[in-house]
C-alpha cells in the first residue's frame, strides 16, 4: 500500500488540477519508497525532492493563473498558502543538499500539507471554477 494513497477524497472534479494533484501524490510516494529503502540513494532522493519542488511550483502557477483568470475572490489568500509551502519545501531541499538526511518528518509534512490543501483550501475554489465552466 502506498504511503499516501490517491483516493476520491482528493479529487476536485477539475481534470487538469486533479491530474496535477495526483502527480504530486505520486512524487510524495516515490520519496517515501526511496527513503524507506535500507540504503536510500541520495541521488534519487535529491532528484525526487527537486522534482517535487519544481512540479509544485509549476502547479501553483497554473492554479493561480486559473484563479486570477476567473476572478476567484480568495486568490491572494490562496497564493499565500502556496508561498508558505514553496518556502518550506525549498528549505527542505536546501537542507538535503547541505547533507542533512530527509526522513519521516518531511514525508509527514508533505502528506499533511497536501491533504489539507487539496481537501480544504483547493476544495473551496472548486465550486467557483465549476460555476465558471471549468472542467
Amino acid at each position: 500500500m502506498a504511503f499516501m494513497p490517491w483516493t476520491q477524497d482528493l479529487e476536485l472534479g477539475l481534470a487538469e488540477i486533479d491530474r496535477q494533484h495526483h502527480w504530486l501524490v505520486d512524487l510524495t510516494n516515490a520519496l517515501y519508497d526511496e527513503i524507506s529503502r535500507p540504503d536510500p540513494r541520495p541521488q534519487v532522493v535529491g532528484q525526487v525532492l527537486e522534482g517535487l519542488v519544481d512540479y509544485t511550483y509549476n502547479h501553483f502557477v497554473a492554479e493561480e493563473v486559473l484563479l486570477l483568470q476567473y476572478g476567484y475572490p480568495e486568490t491572494e489568500d490562496h497564493r499565500a498558502e502556496h508561498d508558505a509551502f514553496t518556502s518550506t519545501a525549498t528549505k527542505l531541499l536546501l537542507r538535503f543538499e547541505a547533507g542533512e538526511r530527509v526522513g519521516q518528518e518531511a514525508l509527514e509534512f508533505l502528506k499533511q500539507w497536501l491533504v489539507h490543501h487539496i481537501c480544504q483550501v483547493d476544495r473551496a475554489y472548486a465550486p467557483f471554477l465549476k460555476a465558471q465552466g471549468v472542467k
